[in-house]
């Protein structure tokens, strides 16, 4: 199957699958379970397989990264993950085909996690077209400038796609305000200073940002960067966070399981996610 990067511009009403889906998450009283994957690792077949157990095993939304060769906020597993999935081909057309084949079978919002470069070589209405045409329901960049993000995130939003924003421990409050009332979807809260990984503990600072994030705008807030179990999930649950992101954890267990049963351990770790978050 090819993709068209045609102009989709009417054919994508301006409204958010994501933000149906927090809203109903709220109501239901739990917490979203938002788990990360690298698309290809270790091949696009199997990347398939994994999303759509994941949806069977509980996950609310699923972030999937497109492997890019210079990932500056991921840090080694992921890293690692990306360099394996461009070596066996996969490309960010390949992965768009690939959502665009589970159209009928994937209920759940994808959102996709790319960077800047990759981004402007697609050329920026052209990834938003495929992308929607694809089903993709939001799109991540962590290296792209509040200022560009802007400009970017209209252009996305005419096509039902959400452009969600990071905050950073070391984002000063009168700028977390704006990305919070920018981003849309929800705002992505990196719990850590640095890249992706797992950690032993998360700082309690993070209870702090996330109720100055929900102080200052009404969008949801996920935490990410550095949750690696059902404990922490459990703890940013109880901070008062809509959602949990886990994404090193998952990858890594995905790339040590046994020949085989990579899908299976991916469903195990993530309902053991689900029941964490409630």
């Amino acid at each position: 199957m090819t993709l068209k990067a045609d102009s989709v511009k009417d054919k994508y009403p301006n409204k958010s699958i994501i933000s149906s889906r927090f809203e109903q998450i709220n109501k239901e009283g739990r917490m979203a379970l938002l788990p990360f994957l690298m698309a290809g690792d270790p091949d696009l077949r199997t990347t398939a397989q994994i999303l759509l157990r994941l949806q069977d095993e509980g996950a609310d939304l699923i972030e999937l990264g497109i492997p890019y060769s210079d990932p500056l906020a991921d840090g080694p597993v992921i890293q690692a993950a990306a360099a394996r999935a461009l070596k066996s081909g996969t490309t960010t057309l390949k992965v768009l085909e690939m959502l665009s084949s589970l159209r009928d079978e994937i209920s759940i919002p994808i959102i996709l996690f790319t960077y800047s470069n990759p981004l402007l070589s697609f050329g920026m209405q052209s990834f938003c077209d495929a992308a929607a045409q694809a089903g993709v329901a939001g799109i991540v960049v962590p290296d792209l400038p509040l200022e560009e993000a802007e400009s970017f995130s209209p252009l996305a939003s005419k096509r039902g796609l959400d452009l969600i924003l990071l905050v950073a421990p070391t984002t000063p409050k009168e700028r977390m305000v704006r990305i919070s009332e920018t981003s849309k979807g929800f705002t992505y809260l990196v719990s850590v200073t640095g890249v992706t990984g797992e950690r032993s503990a998360l700082e309690d600072r993070v209870q702090i940002l996330v109720q100055q994030l929900k102080e200052s705008s009404a969008i949801p807030v996920a935490v990410g960067f550095g949750i690696s179990g059902p404990d922490q999930v459990t703890k940013v649950r109880g901070w008062g966070a809509d959602g949990a992101i886990v994404g090193s954890a998952l990858v890594k267990r995905v790339f040590e399981a046994s020949p085989g049963c990579a899908v299976d351990e991916a469903g195990y770790f993530c309902k053991s996610l689900r029941e964490a978050a409630g």
